[in-house]
């Protein structure tokens, strides 16, 4: 194992089992400074906005239209553990679909509510690497280029949507040629430097479509639980802004970055800044609720390897 791999199996160990009183003020001390400037970020834009209004929207919506947001948020989740077999695949990784989202419901349980110590993707890398005894930097890029995939998805559409936002004072030529040659030297590095992951560059990259616009349709279905009739895409390009935003790991599942997102997008995209954080809120409650599935596998253990083949059954990877 390099030093690379090592750093990394370490740092995640750490944190799923502290062994010193120092490690768990590290993980105390990261939990505290994520609360402190969520609840700055969050005090900050209802100085702006009045709670009122969201709190009156959150009271008065149809829920049907939210139970179909829910619905849409747990397919691009579905869809997102598909997205990362195909960069799992890329390093002769094959793991079983069904363990595979069961252990990505249980991650995305540990970014939400274990703030403070590992989060989801550290989790993986753990347990993949102590049941298989798989390179720890292989699966770390795997995941990474799940994470890199979306970001770029997010853009495409962020890209696409500027056709309908004409308050941005920006030709669409401009932000297209940006995310073409974006696009094409990202490819090129990864071929270059990276060339297991080209192998299902595109496949990966689709699906990674197909996940963030399944986010969107869970924007929509909340709009519509508001009886929107207006123009959906400055509140779709908002909220995309916003998923970028909450991508930085300094708040708790991004609650206060989004907000503010909204807050300043408001001005600059004629949207009703009320609505916004309303549109922000529910997402991050629809996350949540979708999140509280994996607490199943945090409690039984045995459910999440259920069936599961034994380590000399998956292809083994090397350097």
């Amino acid at each position: 194992m390099t030093k690379i791999e090592d750093s990394i199996v370490n740092e995640v160990e750490e944190e799923v089992k502290p062994k010193t009183w120092k490690d768990r003020l590290w993980s105390a001390t990261k939990l505290i400074l994520k609360i402190a400037i969520t609840s700055a970020l969050l005090y900050y834009v209802f100085s702006k906005v009045h709670f009122s209004d969201v709190k009156a929207r959150l009271i008065n919506a149809n829920y049907w239209w939210m139970l179909a947001g829910v619905f849409f948020y747990f397919l691009s989740m579905v869809a997102s553990s598909w997205r990362l077999l195909s960069f799992f695949k890329s390093i002769n990784l094959k793991l079983d679909p069904k363990f595979n989202f069961r252990l990505y419901l249980l991650g995305i349980f540990y970014n939400f509510l274990l703030p403070g110590g590992i989060g989801g993707d550290g989790y993986k890398i753990y347990l993949l690497n102590k049941t298989y005894k798989l390179p720890a930097k292989k699966v770390f890029w795997a995941i990474l280029f799940d994470r890199l995939s979306g970001l770029w998805a997010i853009g495409l559409i962020i890209v696409c949507l500027k056709i309908f936002v004409p308050q941005i004072p920006i030709h669409m030529a401009i932000p297209l040629g940006v995310f073409a040659v974006g696009s094409v030297v990202y490819y090129l590095v990864v071929m270059k430097f990276f060339k297991d992951f080209g192998r299902h560059f595109f496949t990966g990259h689709a699906k990674a479509i197909l996940v963030q616009s399944l986010q969107v349709m869970t924007i929509i279905m909340v709009l519509l639980g508001q009886d929107f009739t207006g123009k959906f895409a400055p509140y779709l390009l908002a909220f995309l802004i916003s998923a970028i935003a909450a991508v930085v790991p300094v708040t708790i599942g991004g609650a206060g970055a989004r907000e503010l997102v909204f807050q300043k997008s408001a001005t600059y995209f004629h949207i009703d800044a009320g609505l916004g954080i309303y549109i922000s809120i529910s997402f991050y409650l629809i996350s949540l609720l979708v999140a509280l599935t994996g607490i199943y596998y945090l409690l039984r253990p045995s459910r999440l390897t259920a069936g599961l083949p034994k380590a000399e059954e998956v292809q083994e990877i090397k350097e």
